[in-house]
């Protein structure tokens, strides 16, 4: 199965996303960039990628770029705060497959990660 891994530095957001898809999907929780490249060199079955637009040292979207230039498969999803129809366009141009805005539903996330991650 494939796993998503979920890269936001705040932890209600990833005890949300945790809660709303592991009885689906393999998850992997990570709070920083370092961490979630790392996690994402280790692990080979990562399908899709939910990554927070607005991180505290590196910025999501530097994060987006290296994925992509990386991992060019994986797919990615990026969560943002606030409904900036600039950041989204900006996501999707350098490689994100989709955009969240928090707050989100439960059945959005699920509708999403099927929809990314095939069924």
């Amino acid at each position: 199965m494939k796993k998503i891994l979920i890269l936001d530095d705040e932890e209600g957001i990833r005890e949300s996303l945790k809660l709303i898809l592991e009885d689906f999907y393999d998850l992997i929780l990570t709070s920083n960039n370092d961490q979630a490249l790392q996690c994402l060199k280790n692990n080979k079955d990562i399908g899709l990628v939910l990554l927070d637009i607005k991180m505290p040292k590196v910025s999501g979207l530097d994060t987006l770029k290296v994925i992509k230039e990386q991992y060019p498969h994986i797919k990615v999803v990026m969560i943002t705060g606030y409904k900036s129809v600039e950041i989204a366009c900006e996501s999707t141009y350098r490689g994100a497959c989709d955009y969240i805005i928090k707050p989100f539903k439960s059945e959005d996330i699920l509708a999403m990660a099927k929809k990314q991650m095939g069924g």
